[in-house]
């Protein structure tokens, strides 16, 4: 809250997409806008009817709600509440959701004059979920291959899709997807070790410059990408990463339906490989 002494002169009229100036206004230390207002109105309605869904579900372990979709008789179809129905306006409340939110974003950095790479990368999460629970769906030809809403549900569904095609961890996308994950931690770690051991030096020493950021990976690695260079490849990393997750589930299906072990036959049939 202290923050707000010096943040008032940052708060600007414009900048935004819709409404213009009738939801131009903030609430304590957060903006509101027309996307705040659609955002609390999805977050708040996809909410109660979670709740609704346990309520009317066999058990109020918060472990083991199920909010499962549609049967896949259904197709693409409504279905009535009680059998789907209820996954399918949940999933439009999320959509909404994350899209609102993702518009937010949008304003604010134009009401800031700031460049747009937050709802940018974000904007890659949301297509991650999109891609699972609708652009799936829509090209299998049925709601009910998205997945549950529930944490014990929506593990077990992880798991069947595996299984399902066998070894899921052999499907390339896959593999290019938690390649991008694992270095993304390790470029967020990295980056993050390096800023605090520079901003907490030892007692009676001076706060350390990225001058020192930057020897400091040129005598370990030989070379340093940089103090704007490191933000680009975390963007990078994690706009990849979720990118090629929405990819690896998307072919599976759709695109390839057999196990994916099955796939990799293309390797061993090459002519390099010939007596």
């Amino acid at each position: 809250m202290a923050m707000l002494s010096f943040e008032r002169k940052y708060r600007t009229r414009g900048g935004t997409l819709i409404g213009g100036d009738l939801f131009d206004f903030w609430v304590g230390p957060f903006w509101v806008g027309f996307f705040g207002v659609t955002t609390i109105f999805f977050a708040l309605l996809g909410t109660l009817l979670i709740i609704w869904g346990a309520a009317i579900g066999p058990t109020w372990n918060v472990w083991r709600i199920n909010i499962a979709p549609p049967d896949l008789s259904y197709g693409l179809a409504f279905a009535p509440l009680k059998e789907g129905g209820l996954w399918q306006l949940i999933t439009i409340c999320a959509v909404g959701a994350f899209c609102s939110w993702a518009l937010r974003q949008v304003e604010i950095a134009r009401k800031l004059g700031m460049g747009l790479h937050v709802p940018f990368v974000f904007s890659f999460a949301i297509l991650a979920y999109v891609t699972l629970v609708v652009f799936r769906p829509l090209l299998m030809g049925a709601w009910g291959y998205g997945f549950p809403y529930g944490i014990l549900a929506h593990l077990d569904w992880v798991s069947n899709t595996g299984y399902q095609y066998l070894h899921f961890h052999y499907n390339p996308a896959h593999m290019i997807a938690v390649s991008f994950f694992f270095t993304n931690a390790l470029a967020l770690g990295l980056h993050a070790s390096l800023i605090l051991s520079a901003a907490n030096p030892p007692k009676g020493q001076m706060v350390k410059g990225p001058e020192y950021e930057n020897a400091y990976f040129r005598d370990t690695i030989g070379y340093s990408i940089g103090t704007l260079g490191i933000h680009r490849l975390g963007i990078f990393l994690a706009a990849s990463a979720s990118f090629w997750s929405a990819v690896c589930i998307i072919i599976s299906g759709p695109f390839w339906s057999r196990g994916w072990p099955e796939w990799w036959t293309w390797w061993l049939n090459l002519p390099i490989w010939a007596h």
